[in-house]
């Protein structure tokens, strides 16, 4: 069975860090890609960044560009989500998704789904 654990939320101030993590199982962490979405208050899903197992691909939205750093630790079978410069906007529920397979650098949003993690941007 899939199982995708986030972990990592939290309060902070415009400025400030968090470190995200999606600890997974039930897939091999030799073929996989993972993503991280978020849902704000009223919002649809957006896709924020992914990752693969092919070459570490990655990919991120631009809103977050220059700001967030995804990376994968195989040893662990976890991937995490380093967000610096956060800004109010970034207020979220925070999702990790998979699909078992490294043939893409993103799941979509009928694979796997983990609990959700809420980040809360201050002013």
């Amino acid at each position: 069975e899939v199982q995708l654990q986030a972990s990592g939320g939290g309060l902070v101030q415009a400025g400030g860090s968090l470190r995200l993590s999606c600890a997974g199982s039930g897939f091999s962490f030799e073929d996989f890609a993972i993503g991280w979405f978020r849902q704000a208050p009223g919002k649809e899903h957006e896709r924020v960044s992914c990752i693969s197992s092919t070459d570490d691909a990655t990919y991120y939205a631009d809103s977050v560009k220059g700001r967030f750093t995804i990376s994968s630790d195989k040893a662990k079978n976890t991937v995490h989500l380093q967000m610096n410069s956060l800004k109010p906007e970034d207020t979220a529920v925070y999702y990790c998704v998979v699909v078992p397979s490294g043939d893409y650098v993103c799941p979509g949003e009928d694979d796997y789904w983990g609990q959700g993690t809420l980040v809360t941007v201050s002013s």
